[in-house]
């Protein structure tokens, strides 16, 4: 499954479309919700809440919990490093795998395949990746994660 995220252009709050990456049509909505800190509602095509990513406050290091509704399903937090950046994935046993510049990585479980690969598009007004997904079932964690870098790395550099 191959999505494309792009980052809706004037929009007061974060807000994403997730298009299908071949067909076109919008698979998931991303909604920035005012809150302390990045929270984002992920609703399906039928308009249905089915996750959320929010940042979690007072922490040493940036950390983002992942639900399904209210279902806590897991976290990513960055770990101190020097250089490259390093993530700690409380979710499915994943971890990430990427280039220095964060535009290109990799998700990976815990056997070591591939879960999924993400490419920053370059040259676009807004942030627009393109994430394949090997398992569609995989689609919606493997966004949430994507969010969650894409908000530590926004805050990173503010």
């Amino acid at each position: 499954m191959k999505l494309v995220f792009k980052q809706k252009m004037f929009s007061w709050f974060d807000s994403y479309d997730i298009f299908d990456g071949y067909d076109g049509d919008v698979v998931y909505r991303v909604k920035g919700q005012l809150s302390w800190g990045h929270c984002f509602k992920i609703f399906d095509r039928t308009g249905s809440e089915v996750g959320m990513v929010k940042q979690k406050l007072l922490t040493w290091m940036p950390k983002f919990e992942m639900y399904y509704g209210e279902r806590y399903i897991g976290c990513i937090s960055r770990e101190f490093s020097f250089f490259k950046p390093r993530y700690n994935i409380d979710c499915n046993g994943w971890h990430v795998e990427g280039d220095f510049f964060e535009w290109d990585y990799q998700i990976i479980n815990s056997n070591g395949a591939e879960v999924a690969t993400v490419s920053k598009e370059l040259f676009n007004w807004t942030d627009t990746y393109t994430i394949n997904v090997y398992d569609p079932q995989d689609a919606l964690n493997a966004l949430m994660l994507v969010l969650a870098i894409d908000a530590e790395k926004c805050s990173r550099n503010d």
